[in-house]
């Protein structure tokens, strides 16, 4: 486990807000709206299952889990950590063993579906976060690595969290957590200028601006205007080089800034932008179409037949 992941300073569980467990339960309902009929069927006999991993990948989402269970009258053992690295055993069984859950049959089953699909996703996002960092740290880049708020919605909790177990940054929430000028902005208020003269009223000290730009001269201008951050949008790897360069040299003693690199950056593509006159590497490819972390519930039979 890499120092620079946020993991590595406490339990991200602790980042959580209070309606994170009330989202679960909205989950729940939305995979049993009425009667469980197949519930009917195993009845409450108390059961113990095991949580197979049957591909490679680090572990994320375990507080998720651990409450859709909960929910169900599960108890859920845990047998790797948040953020441990899983890969296929050796033994040729193609799985790992990684969680126990005991309760009743119909709790077993009711969670089933929700928390494996909610841990394969999260898991897959903090594999290809963690894959893409490890990488760029490899190349030299020591900028943040961020994703964006191209999430699925009603999951951003999940998403975000896996970029956070992967060492990604989250980038913003939402939009109140930071004032993000974008085109559309700028065309809709007239101006760079003024989008930023506008947003400083509203915003006050607490919010940073970020102002997304088309070239240097428009990355000027947001500068000038009182932008924290300026994004260089689908720029090409060498015109971000050149413009990194040009800017920090241009404001050096005058104004502080990051710099922003953002479009269409993927893991074939993401080292012609890195280097280190830029702050913020951002990409939606870290959590948008991810591949799933492969997991398993099985109720373990031989438990059912010692009991019969």
């Amino acid at each position: 486990m890499h120092k620079d992941q946020p993991i590595h300073h406490g339990s991200l569980e602790h980042l959580l807000p209070p309606s994170w467990k009330a989202q679960i339960t909205t989950w729940l309902a939305e995979d049993t709206p009425s009667y469980d009929y197949a519930g009917f069927v195993v009845g409450e006999h108390p059961r113990t299952a095991t949580l197979w991993g049957k591909s490679a990948g680090i572990i994320a989402g375990i507080p998720f889990f651990t409450e859709i269970f909960r929910q169900c009258g599960c108890e859920v053992e845990w047998h790797a950590r948040e953020g441990s690295y899983i890969d296929r055993p050796k033994d040729g069984s193609g799985k790992t063993k990684v969680a126990t859950v005991r309760g009743p049959a119909r709790g077993l089953l009711l969670g089933e579906r929700v928390g494996l699909n909610l841990l394969a996703r999260c898991s897959g996002v903090a594999t290809v976060s963690r894959d893409m960092l490890l990488s760029l740290r490899s190349a030299g880049y020591e900028g943040i690595l961020a994703g964006t708020r191209k999430t699925t919605p009603g999951f951003r909790i999940v998403e975000k969290y896996g970029m956070l177990v992967g060492g990604a940054d989250t980038h913003r929430m939402d939009l109140s957590s930071m004032i993000m000028l974008k085109d559309n902005h700028v065309w809709s208020r007239g101006s760079i200028k003024e989008a930023v003269q506008a947003a400083k009223m509203v915003g006050g000290f607490a919010l940073k601006i970020e102002v997304e730009v088309q070239s240097e001269e428009e990355a000027d201008e947001a500068i000038a205007a009182g932008a924290d951050i300026v994004m260089l949008d689908n720029f090409t790897g060498e015109g971000v080089k050149v413009a990194a360069k040009s800017l920090r040299e241009k404001w050096r003693g005058k104004r502080e800034f990051l710099i922003e690199v953002s479009g269409g950056l993927r893991e074939d593509n993401v080292f012609d932008y890195a280097n280190n006159d830029i702050d913020i590497i951002s990409t939606s490819s870290i959590h948008q179409g991810t591949p799933h972390v492969d997991f398993s519930l099985k109720i373990n039979q031989d438990q059912i037949k010692s009991s019969s």
